[in-house]
């Protein structure tokens, strides 16, 4: 089975970079590395040093607010490998696919690996404004390699050579874990209660999956139930350089479902949050997007008992409410109807994707490389103003 690889090379065509994937995965104890490698005309390395640079930065600003020379893009994590001359030290064994580029590219290619950190955030954007311009905020990797005498020399963009890659989590195994929240209602003039449950069957729903919630009504009291709302809240609480929480509702459905008193009520109902459906608002929390990809509703974010979350940036998560609205019926009960509601915690990811079995042979996934005359690929656009 052939094993995809994506390459980049740098605009003035010395440099090429290859990685085996662009999605790594946080599996809350640990974290896929990173192994790649780079090309090097030796021609243009002459006697200088070649480096491959990982970093995660956290951009909270977009690029036409940079009026007075401030930067509005921090560097969380920044790891650095000298390639060539390669540094004395042991190293990590390479891949099966690191030895198959270097058989490929011969003597010019170098291996180099990176681990990513458990305490780094995964990568998240900021939905834009229709009238936003520039790279949108949030959380990104990218990997990047040049060549210089030294680490403090200035590179310029078109003698390096960079590629976006993602920090994802997948859904844990579901335990088919039964999430359930009741309520009971005491109403004046009334003897007895009104009382709510809302539960869903699983514990974790995929993206784009119907989710079922059921709801089960008492209904005690000589009130009307006169409709059901489901709604689900996104909230993201960016907490690396401020404390800004933000709650964004990605899903609110009305059903006109009637229970009236002294009767009871059960129903499932099927809703599905989708990006389709809030393509408008802006701040809100998506998964980290790749050149020509969409992308959807950021994952819920998965944290390791104790982790300091202040690293992490941008923090997802969501929340899943059902409401009643309850009144006596007729124009002047709506006008005196209340709610009655519950909450749930909703945990939205993807599944883990199946890995190939074997990888025989590579198969190699160019990018266009940036044109001298200033021409810039998709992806080069996305990248921040230097």
């Amino acid at each position: 089975m052939s094993a995809k690889v994506f390459k980049k090379t740098s605009p003035n065509g010395k440099l090429s970079l290859y990685l085996g994937k662009r999605d790594y995965v946080d599996h809350i104890d640990n974290v896929d590395s990173v192994d790649g490698v780079v090309l090097v005309d030796p021609e243009y390395l002459g006697d200088r040093k070649a480096y491959v640079v990982m970093a995660c930065a956290f951009r909270y600003g977009r690029d036409d607010l940079d009026v007075i020379g401030l930067s509005f893009r921090k560097d969380i994590y920044l790891a650095t490998i000298q390639v060539f001359p390669p540094e004395a030290g042991e190293k990590p064994p390479n891949t099966h696919m690191q030895n198959q580029l270097l058989k490929k590219l011969g003597p010019n290619a170098h291996a180099f690996h990176f681990k990513i950190p458990t305490n780094l955030p995964c990568s998240v954007t900021l939905q834009p404004g229709p009238d936003d311009v520039g790279k949108a905020c949030g959380v990104d990797f990218e990997v990047k390699g040049f060549c210089a005498e030294n680490l403090e020399e200035k590179i310029h963009k078109r003698n390096s050579v960079r590629l976006i890659i993602r920090k994802v989590q997948f859904a844990p195994v579901n335990t088919g874990t039964v999430l359930k929240a009741d309520t009971t209602r005491q109403f004046m003039m009334s003897d007895k209660p009104l009382r709510l449950e809302a539960s869903m069957t699983k514990e974790v729903h995929y993206h784009g999956e119907a989710i079922g919630v059921t709801i089960k009504i008492n209904n005690e009291t000589n009130k009307i139930v006169k409709k059901v709302k489901v709604t689900i809240e996104q909230l993201t609480d960016v907490v690396l350089y401020s404390l800004d929480k933000y709650t964004k509702i990605v899903l609110n459905e009305e059903f006109a479902d009637t229970v009236n008193g002294n009767s009871t009520f059960e129903k499932t109902y099927n809703v599905t949050p989708l990006l389709t459906n809030n393509r408008e608002k802006r701040g809100l929390a998506l998964d980290g997007k790749l050149k020509h990809e969409d992308t959807n509703l950021a994952s819920t974010t998965l944290l390791r008992p104790g982790l300091d979350k202040e690293v992490l940036g941008i923090l997802v998560s969501y929340k899943l409410k059902v409401n009643l609205m309850v009144s006596r019926g007729g124009i002047l009960g709506d006008l005196t109807a209340s709610d009655v509601g519950v909450e749930l915690p909703l945990t939205l990811m993807h599944p883990k994707p199946v890995e190939p079995v074997s990888q025989e042979d590579i198969v190699i996934e160019e990018f266009a490389r940036q044109k001298l005359k200033g021409e810039k690929d998709d992806e080069e656009e996305q990248e921040e103003k230097e």
